[in-house]
């Protein structure tokens, strides 16, 4: 079978530095994959790479199947993408954001209408489809963005830092979208997070630092591998426990919210 992504050999270099050092990983279809690593050590590069938004130097990567250098637009057709940062506009109601989203994709409008109440009922936010964004919380906001990725149903969907800042009960609703989505659409989920915590309901997990694959393998099976705890500890004896300087994590995160802009809107 088709992994859902497939990485060979993939390097990246910005002014010299390598941000991505001869990565190499498969993902197969229907697994939640979790993408962890300290700031500025290649996540948000190789997630780029792989939404198409970044070239690499070389090495490849193909996403459900299709190349992402040759086959760009394939690639974006199969993909969901829940960024980080907020990308709704709040001018909009609900019900609007979606039909926008459903007309990016060219889904048809009595197709558009049905997917729009289903990930909306999914979300718990069906009540609230016709109310302007900008009155949500923020974590009805979140729980938008994750109905909005699944609108064109992606057969891989990228969530990036998906609880981030929200209180427990919201994190607990969000949880629950995202095994319902495992359970009934069999999507892929690549994700990346800093919380140890939600990283150990991944099937299995990743931990990148200086551009390296460091480990990748089920979450207990690695705290046992290294006589840990807890993944936390498994995360802080590979990486380190000192600071990092975020100055360069940053300038990319600019570079990318540039470019997300020029190509998903």
């Amino acid at each position: 079978m088709t992994p859902a992504i497939a990485v060979s050999h993939l390097v990246r270099t910005y002014n010299g530095l390598t941000a991505v050092d001869d990565l190499s990983l498969e993902i197969p279809a229907g697994e939640l994959f979790g993408f962890l690593g300290p700031n500025g050590a290649g996540k948000t590069t190789t997630i780029n790479i792989l939404c198409t938004l970044l070239a690499p130097d070389s090495g490849s990567a193909h996403v459900a199947g299709f190349d992402c250098l040759a086959q760009s637009r394939e690639v974006r057709r199969a993909i969901g993408i829940i960024f980080q940062d907020p990308s709704l506009d709040e001018r909009l109601t609900a019900w609007e954001n979606l039909e926008f989203h459903g007309m990016i994709y060219h889904l048809p409008k009595l197709l558009r209408r049905q997917r729009m109440e289903e990930v909306l009922r999914l979300v718990a936010l069906w009540e609230r489809r016709h109310d302007i964004v900008k009155t949500f919380s923020g974590g009805m906001k979140r729980r938008l963005e994750v109905a909005r990725g699944l609108m064109h149903e992606p057969r891989v969907l990228f969530l990036d830092e998906p609880t981030i800042g929200l209180d427990p009960q919201t994190r607990c609703r969000i949880w629950e979208a995202i095994e319902r989505i495992r359970s009934e659409r069999r999507t892929t989920l690549f994700m990346t997070t800093h919380s140890m915590e939600e990283a150990t309901r991944c099937d299995r997990v990743a931990i990148l630092d200086h551009g390296k694959l460091l480990v990748l393998d089920r979450p207990q099976a690695l705290i046992a591998r290294q006589g840990a705890r807890n993944l936390e500890e498994v995360f802080l004896n590979l990486t380190g426990r000192g600071l990092r300087d975020e100055a360069a994590s940053e300038n990319e995160m600019l570079r990318t919210r540039v470019r997300r802009l020029k190509r998903w809107r």
